[in-house]
């Protein structure tokens, strides 16, 4: 076992101990926190592997733009940021699904691979990267933009409070008092034998 073999392990130990933090705690802001760390494990995997600009992407947009981006979403919405009795849920049905994915997912790498040793490809550069990206995959990237934008446009719609409120009317419009119209003009009379102020 090589040095970049124990590496792997260790910062595949903290990225999935951390991913499970994620899902587990209660406090909706350490969630986006432990998030950052199960981000930044595979970002040092990435850098093991060889591929610098992936694991600089990785930081750069995914830790630093995309927590971000859900951090000010949950301070835009006002939401709690303590522990909320809304995510203690029970979790056995998380626990049993995501249980059996890297259960299926763990076979299938074995029985694909046994113990044949994989030669690794030459690290991606930034040309053949964004070739691939914007000619075979353009469609999943712009989809993922336009999510993304319309994830904060709703963050900032629901942090309004002005949005979706009838708008308040002059004094005396529609109030029902005495002495006014629903246009809030003054009328005359209104006392009996008169009809809407006016004498027969």
């Amino acid at each position: 076992m090589t040095a970049a073999d124990v590496l792997l392990l260790a910062l595949g130990a903290v990225a999935v101990g951390s991913g499970v933090l994620v899902v587990a705690t209660r406090h909706l802001v350490r969630a986006g926190l432990y998030l950052v760390v199960c981000l930044g494990a595979l970002a040092g995997m990435y850098l093991v592997l060889t591929a610098e600009l992936v694991a600089w992407v990785q930081v750069l947009i995914y830790v630093g733009a995309v927590v971000v981006l859900l951090l000010f979403a949950v301070m835009l919405t006002r939401a709690p940021i303590g522990a909320s009795d809304d995510l203690d849920r029970p979790g056995w049905a998380a626990a049993l699904v995501g249980g059996g994915t890297g259960l299926g997912l763990a076979a299938l790498l074995v029985d694909a691979y046994r113990w044949t040793a994989v030669e690794l490809p030459d690290a991606g550069t930034a040309e053949r990267l964004g070739d691939q990206i914007f000619r075979s995959w353009v469609l999943p990237f712009e989809v993922l933009s336009v999510l993304l934008l319309s994830a904060l446009v709703g963050a900032i719609v629901l942090s309004r409070p002005d949005i979706g409120r009838p708008k308040t009317e002059g004094p005396g419009a529609r109030t029902g008092r005495p002495g006014t119209d629903p246009s809030g003009a003054a009328t005359t009379g209104g006392g009996p034998g008169d009809e809407g102020g006016r004498s027969r």
